[in-house]
């Protein structure tokens, strides 16, 4: 199973719900449409997709506390999205996924979906937040 197509298809699906103002599972099952997806994969996709949705009041709470300056509605969609799928797994997914992964894999999608500036503004973001987190500063 590749996690890092899952997170790519995950972030097609929030970045389509965001600006097309729908439900993010039904914006998934558009992205996943005609594309190979192993069920685990899209399994995933889809743990994702819906996780980020139901914690996205308190991402984005933490991410405007975070992002100094940057408010979450004034973001870049693109970038807002890697940063909710991002701090998703650091904190919601952390059993199962190091928060070294949750992050490093962040800052690829930035790198492949938007700039070189935006992957070092959402590392710098996620690795406060996590270390924050460590230090019991951060609840969920």
């Amino acid at each position: 199973m590749s996690r890092r197509k899952a997170r790519r298809r995950a972030l097609q699906a929030l970045f389509a719900a965001d600006i097309g103002r729908i439900p993010g599972e039904a914006a998934l099952e558009q992205v996943l449409e005609g594309k190979s997806l192993d069920p685990e994969e899209a399994s995933f996709a889809r743990q994702l997709v819906r996780g980020v949705g139901e914690k996205r009041e308190k991402l984005d709470e933490l991410l405007d506390k975070y992002a100094i300056g940057w408010p979450v509605e004034r973001m870049p969609v693109v970038d807002r999205n890697i940063l909710r799928l991002g701090l998703y797994e650091l904190l919601f997914l952390r059993e199962e996924i190091p928060s070294t992964v949750a992050i490093n894999e962040a800052v690829e999608l930035a790198k492949i979906f938007s700039t070189e500036e935006a992957s070092a503004f959402i590392n710098g973001i996620l690795d406060t937040i996590r270390r924050d987190f460590e230090e019991g500063k951060v609840s969920t």
